[in-house]
């Protein structure tokens, strides 16, 4: 019998759903509170239908809706250390006319009791998805500024100091959204390759002690995609705005194969209109002098040096075989080099970490002053060694992470930085966030274009999704590559002809733009 993985065997909430099809947006709230439990979401009757008899177990949620005449009847329940909670709202609303209101509202009511519950009041609010900031920019379209920042704080229960982070960040994105066109587009390359495969990553990634026999022939054939790719360019008269070399770690590759790459891209793409040239270094202990300068004449703008902390005990603890003195020793080669655009990522919430070693952290890193600073918030998927193997400690306190990430905004301010953009992800520790702070004209404007989804992305390489934006709509289409290298290796031809789709989706988008213009 196959042995259980820690998810399987981990403490169980239960979720009852009662006729309504929010049950997504409930279990990212239950997952908010409870993050290292398995929510099991059950269909029920509603509260008529005796709901009192519903076997919660130690923990469950039940959330209902109801037709009445005249609006809509919503109701949430919470049963947690031995006691239920419970909430309800009448509303003149119509279901499904009014269908986002209401999950909003269900949502509302969820949310409130699982904060009496729990003590605690996650800064986010209700929001649970990836791009607060989008969300922000749509309120201010239909209401203008100030309406907007207070519905994110009234309506969504946003917190005063992240709703001030979303007006910043989202003035910050506008500069650089206001810089793409129609035709704009921009590139992605994938090497999914790493040294080691740190305990908390979630990415496609293969250690290099395993799979480097494949690294040869998959960059063989990801120079082939990436000419293919320029071609359909061509054909379709894009404009390329950035090049985007990420991973995994690309500076896994040899310098030798890092300029081979480089040079593919460079001669088949049109790089008159490029803004930006990023290469995600990634971990210091990849770095060399070869590999920097074999970069940097070629037309590389902006490279990435990512300690994620200077703590050697908690880099040990999360897998990274590399010393905080690797890292200051790979910025300062950088620096010899000649790069004047180096990011640093920072993770808060790692095992291990304190706020004062946190704070050490990033007074050293400001003390390098690198142009741009990324601060992530702790995510753990499934999919992380971390997640899957309960003897390694990690730490699950949410108001240790938050104070972190303010004292963290405080100095980044301070020290002359401010946030240009900012996303979410699933799993993360208090459902906080990770923001891309930089100087003035050093913001990285592929970080901004491929959170925004504001043009095109056109990906290579295994694991990557191309997503084709409809430059007259917000329809976007995505077209997956294989996912592992060895898929990507065996199955490229078939990739190649999947890749096809570019010029159809374009096609389709066109002929679209044309009907609606000649009605």
């Amino acid at each position: 019998m196959a042995e259980k993985t820690l998810y399987q065997t981990a403490p169980v909430m239960r979720l009852f759903i009662a006729e309504h099809p929010f049950h997504y947006e409930m279990e990212n709230l239950c997952r908010i509170f409870f993050p290292y439990h398995r929510i099991e979401t059950i269909s029920c009757g509603t509260d008529s239908e005796g709901t009192h008899m519903l076997d919660y177990g130690a923990l469950g949620a039940y959330t209902g809706m109801q037709t009445e005449s005249g609006g809509v009847r919503l109701q949430a329940r919470l049963f947690y250390g031995g006691r239920e909670r419970a909430a309800e709202q009448r509303t003149a609303l119509s279901f499904p006319a009014d269908i986002k209101e209401l999950e909003r509202r269900m949502g509302v009511l969820l949310f409130g009791l699982l904060t009496q519950a729990c003590a605690y009041t996650p800064k986010w609010g209700i929001l649970t998805g990836v791009r607060p900031i989008k969300l922000l920019r749509n309120l201010v379209d239909r209401m203008g500024l100030e309406a907007a920042l207070c519905s994110f704080q009234g309506d969504w229960l946003v917190s005063a100091e992240k709703t001030e982070l979303s007006r910043i960040t989202m003035g910050n994105e506008q500069k650089i959204l206001s810089l793409s066109r129609p035709e704009s587009f921009s590139l992605y390359v994938s090497i999914p390759f790493c040294p080691t495969r740190c305990s908390y990553c979630s990415f496609v990634s293969s250690t290099v002690e395993r799979t480097a026999k494949l690294i040869p022939q998959y960059l063989e054939l990801l120079c082939v995609e990436v000419v293919r790719t320029a071609e359909v360019v061509k054909e379709l008269g894009l404009r390329l705005e950035s090049v985007y070399i990420g991973g995994g770690t690309p500076t896994t590759l040899s310098a030798e194969q890092l300029a081979r790459l480089i040079d593919t891209i460079t001669c088949a793409f049109d790089m008159s209109t490029c803004r930006e040239f990023t290469v995600e270094a990634g971990r210091p202990d990849t770095i060399t002098m070869d590999k920097l300068k074999a970069m940097r004449p070629r037309g590389v703008t902006r490279i990435s040096i990512n300690p994620q902390t200077l703590n050697d005990h908690v880099l040990e603890t999360i897998g990274r075989r590399h010393t905080s003195a690797q890292t200051l020793e790979a910025f300062s080669l950088a620096r010899t080099c000649g790069y004047d655009d180096i990011n640093m990522d920072l993770i808060v919430g790692l095992p291990e970490d304190t706020l004062e070693s946190f704070q050490r952290t990033l007074r050293q890193v400001l003390d390098l002053h690198p142009e741009s600073i990324t601060v992530h918030t702790l995510s753990l998927k499934r999919s992380a060694r971390i997640f899957q193997d309960d003897s390694e400690p990690f730490s699950r306190d949410a108001a240790l992470t938050g104070d972190m990430l303010d004292w963290g905004d405080a100095q980044l301010l301070h020290h002359g930085y401010a946030p240009y953009y900012l996303y979410r992800q699933s799993r993360m520790v208090g459902n906080l966030e990770n923001t891309g702070w930089a100087k003035t004209g050093k913001e990285s404007i592929y970080n901004v274009y491929i959170m925004d989804e504001t043009h095109t992305i056109l990906a290579c390489g295994a694991g990557a999704v191309t997503k084709v934006r409809d430059p007259y709509s917000d329809q976007l289409k995505r077209i997956f590559n294989f996912k592992y290298p060895y898929e990507y290796i065996s199955r490229h031809g078939e990739m190649l002809t999947r890749k096809e789709q570019v010029r159809t989706i374009y096609e389709e988008y066109r002929r679209a733009k044309q009907g609606l213009s000649s009605v």
